[in-house]
């Protein structure tokens, strides 16, 4: 659908050759050379300085590079969005989902993904990590998303985005101005954590694991299985918690929690769509490409 001259141009622009456009486009030199000439003509001033030793951007190309790279990603995201629309009624979605995913995230990008495949079944379970990547193995969900960095046989993981895990205090009570902790000091701050077996919870053990720290040399008074409980703990209690970052949004906003500094720990971790080998596919794939588009997160393993 998008216009075949613009992909040509976009390509000489990037090699700087047209002999390489030529190639990488399966056309001929001189079919590069009459498509780059129709886009001169078309906007009266030349794109390319021509010289013995190649090619190179006028000023035009420079800016005509920069809006034809939107245009044609725009082509693709058009192009991605009435294939999915094209599927609507046909299959069905079932999710798992990690307790911080499931609350925090998914919710709004399923909304618009079911606004445009209003056919497609979805249902999603909660739990932690392990319960997802349980699910996957016994056939119960066909895509997970988990907050764990761990990979686990038999099962296929794709990046999603990054997170990071912050300790935070009350902005009233013994705490409220407090605006660091030292490791050493982190032993003796009553707790509040999420359970083992959750992707928080491993995240928190490795991180104390490099500074010759277990979560058994911390003062938890409490391990709770839910972010909204823990928030809710550390509001009406002279204690700490480690949370998900993506999960205080609304309590940084309203000032009702702040973050601490640990010094000289960080805690970043990595959220992950997870998917049975050989089944990253289909809805599956639709559905996490469309998550990383709708929530404008990319990024790397």
């Amino acid at each position: 659908m998008d216009d075949f001259r613009l992909r040509v141009f976009v390509t000489a622009a990037r090699t700087l050759s047209f002999s390489k456009c030529a190639a990488a486009m399966n056309i001929t030199q001189p079919a590069v050379s009459r498509h780059i000439g129709e886009l001169e003509g078309r906007f009266g001033v030349p794109l390319f300085v021509r010289g013995a030793s190649g090619v190179s951007l006028t000023k035009a190309g420079e800016l005509l590079l920069s809006h034809a790279e939107r245009l044609l990603s725009d082509y693709q995201r058009l192009e991605y969005d009435m294939e999915l629309l094209a599927q609507t009624g046909r299959g069905r979605l079932s999710i798992g989902a990690s307790t911080t995913i499931a609350m925090y995230l998914l919710p709004p990008v399923l909304a618009s993904f079911m606004e445009i495949s209003g056919g497609v079944e979805v249902s999603m379970l909660s739990g932690n990590s392990e319960n997802v990547e349980q699910w996957l193995r016994d056939g119960t969900v066909d895509i997970g998303f988990v907050e764990n960095a761990s990979r686990r046989p038999l099962l296929h993981y794709e990046h999603l985005m990054a997170d990071e895990l912050v300790l935070v205090a009350g902005t009233h009570g013994r705490y409220a101005s407090v605006d660091s902790v030292t490791v050493d000091g982190l032993r003796s701050v009553p707790l509040v954590l999420r359970e083992k077996g959750s992707g928080t919870r491993e995240i928190i053990e490795k991180a104390l694991d490099q500074h010759g720290l277990r979560v058994d040399d911390l003062n938890v008074v409490i391990e709770l299985s839910s972010t909204e409980a823990i928030k809710s703990y550390v509001r009406n209690s002279d204690t700490m918690a480690i949370v998900s970052v993506i999960a205080l949004h609304r309590e940084l906003a309203d000032g009702s929690l702040r973050i601490v500094d640990i010094d000289g720990i960080d805690m970043p971790r990595e959220f992950a769509t997870v998917v049975r080998p050989g089944e990253f596919s289909g809805l599956n794939a639709r559905f996490h490409h469309f998550l990383l588009r709708t929530t404008g997160y990319n990024g790397r393993l």
